[in-house]
């Protein structure tokens, strides 16, 4: 079934004046789900002086000088978010990719992200990580692929997308096609990582606490000529399988950083989720912090400064770049 909704939680006249600042704050809600009780950034973005007009380079010119630390993030965006759940992707006659759509409000020319579960595992896992960075002014699309069998394949499957969504900018009017990130987890880093490895048409991406699958995935990774960001869980509570291949076999302009306490599905985020976990909510803004730095600046130099005071107090550890 496909369903698509938009719930303002806000009093009327918090409403009326997000109106009137070109922002609505909003929260979604799935028809059989318990929305996670986020707070709503009070953040008010400005319309380009010029063409009076909200747009998302403008959004996103002004999040990267705010310097806002990752935190904030933590915290839903300020815009309105289309669901689009049930739809597919038709690569061929015959392949349907399953696949849940997160349309920003922000409308024409935002970057999109996509993003891929990991083993046995499924898109619903994460509804919530594609609702919230569309608040953020990222659209996002939520991929449901054979939670088993081969994450090389499925690696091949993922470029395929980028590259259909990539060619045909009419069909995807509120994506900027030119500005397509790929997000995995656990396996489907690794697949993320193939996908990229062989060209991708993509400006970058983010593994959230991945695992190696394949023999071929150091060079795979070797391949890769565009940024990638690495959240890792904490080894101490689970050390993914493989997961110093990554960072080890990028080339360059690349980094990762551990998350104090968490756990390997800590970097999910369902739509019925405890929204007080604060690992899944460490998981969460330093993913969203990395997707606003790549589709920003196609660097992460602003993430690395985003993620500064959580370093400096503990909550995110290990950090390295190269």
């Amino acid at each position: 079934m496909t369903s698509r909704s938009v719930i303002h939680p806000v009093p009327r006249s918090s409403r009326l004046a997000a109106v009137l600042t070109a922002v609505a704050l909003m929260v979604l809600v799935g028809s059989c789900a318990q929305m996670p009780s986020t707070d709503v950034t009070p953040i008010v973005f400005k319309p380009d002086p010029v063409t009076k007009v909200l747009e998302s380079e403008t959004v996103r010119t002004q999040v990267v000088e705010r310097n806002l630390g990752v935190d904030q993030f933590r915290r839903r965006g300020p815009f309105e978010v289309s669901v689009r759940s049930g739809q597919f992707i038709r690569l061929s006659a015959k392949e349907r990719i399953p696949a849940d759509f997160y349309i920003s409000a922000l409308g024409n020319n935002a970057p999109l992200v996509i993003l891929l579960h990991g083993y046995n595992n499924g898109k619903a896992d994460h509804a919530y990580q594609g609702m919230h960075l569309a608040t953020w002014g990222i659209n996002s699309i939520v991929l449901q692929l054979p939670n088993r069998g081969s994450w090389v394949t499925h690696g091949r499957t993922l470029a395929r997308v980028a590259d259909y969504i990539r060619k045909r900018p009419a069909q995807f009017p509120d994506i900027d096609t030119r500005n397509i990130l790929l997000v995995g987890h656990s396996f489907g880093a690794s697949a993320v990582s193939f996908a990229m490895g062989q060209g991708a048409p993509v400006i970058g991406g983010v593994l959230l606490d991945p695992a190696s699958f394949g023999k071929g995935l150091p060079t795979a990774l070797g391949r890769i000529g565009r940024p990638v960001m690495i959240i890792l869980a904490d080894d101490a509570v689970f050390p993914a399988r493989g997961r110093e291949i990554f960072l080890n076999n990028l080339r360059g302009n690349a980094g990762e950083l551990s998350i104090r306490g968490a756990g390997h599905e800590d970097a999910q985020f369902s739509l019925s989720d405890d929204a007080d976990n604060q690992e899944r909510l460490a998981f969460l803004s330093a993913l969203t912090t990395a997707a606003i730095s790549i589709s920003s600046t196609g660097q992460l130099d602003y993430a690395w400064q985003s993620y500064e005071p959580a370093i400096a107090a503990g909550r995110l550890f290990d950090a390295r770049k190269k």
